[in-house]
């Protein structure tokens, strides 16, 4: 929120309920991509056998603390901020910037057998897309899978199932305000802290951001699940952290999403020269399996 701005002024973008499933989608890929990658190692002879900040009070009471959350989640008016989204085991980093339509998401993925950590991140600027692969661990694998330590620029036509490649979806990567939306009430605790129940089970937008949660195993825990939402002093939100209870074989897990650096963080500029070339075959024949 820029300086002066209302707190809980209406952000229009927030009216209605916004799919965004960009993390699971960029997870899904992740996984498959280390598949592959893992397979065509072991082929290769490869294998081992081993806060936001700022000035001011904390906001004030609400008289419609659900209202006033809502307001709190960042939209097309902000400015560019960093985002850091915890789902389980999976932790994604990146930036997102509105007026630009423009995003970088970043996520690592251990593979055992062989040993090597893979670390994949998208940008994307409106329309254009790059991506990145580096892989530590196992001397020779990127040479080996011709796969360049550069930025690559892909050409969306080669790929399969364009549907399934990440793509701007909103100025909210964790869908807090789906989840917000789902608490029949909320409450304020002061100091920017809010509290609620959210119901994670009837709404395919949260569901669509959260695959690591077994609803099924869930059952009626997942109507009522606990949430716990921080506001900084400058109104926008800071964080949303989900206490999804152990279900049947799935133990207790925190969803957390964290909203930072509003305004401060570093602009997304399309990769050019030595830093960037066109995505080799490799590439694409890896994302379409």
């Amino acid at each position: 929120m820029l300086p002066g701005d209302n707190p809980t002024r209406e952000r229009e973008s927030n009216k209605m309920t916004q799919r965004n499933g960009t993390a699971a989608t960029v997870r899904r890929i992740v996984l498959r991509t280390a598949a592959v990658l893992a397979t065509t190692a072991l082929a290769a002879g490869c294998g081992t056998g081993d806060s936001s900040e700022g000035a001011g009070p904390a906001p004030s009471a609400s008289p419609d603390p659900k209202a006033a959350l809502l307001a709190a989640v960042p939209n097309e008016q902000d400015p560019g901020f960093r985002f850091l989204l915890q789902d389980g085991a999976d932790k994604y980093t990146g930036v997102l910037d509105p007026a630009t339509e423009a995003m970088d998401l970043a996520l690592k993925q251990q593979n055992d057998d062989p040993k090597f950590t893979m670390a994949m991140t998208f940008r994307w600027i409106d329309k254009d897309l790059w991506m990145r692969v580096k892989l530590t661990g196992l001397p020779g694998l990127h040479e080996m899978l011709k796969l360049p330590k550069r930025w690559m620029a892909m050409d969306r036509d080669k790929l399969k199932d364009e549907a399934s490649i990440p793509a701007y979806q909103g100025a909210d990567p964790g869908n807090t305000a789906a989840v917000i939306r789902t608490a029949d009430t909320v409450t304020d605790k002061g100091n920017g802290t809010y509290t609620g129940l959210a119901d994670l089970t009837d709404n395919a937008d949260v569901q669509s951001t959260f695959e690591n949660v077994d609803l099924k195993a869930l059952g009626e825990a997942g109507r009522k699940v606990p949430f716990t939402a921080v506001v900084g002093p400058d109104g926008n939100l800071t964080s949303l952290t989900l206490d999804v209870p152990a279900a049947g074989k799935q133990k207790a897990m925190k969803l957390v999403t964290k909203y930072y650096d509003y305004g401060k963080a570093p602009k997304i500029a399309a990769p050019t020269g030595d830093d960037v070339q066109n995505a080799p075959s490799s590439a694409y024949e890896m994302l379409n399996g």
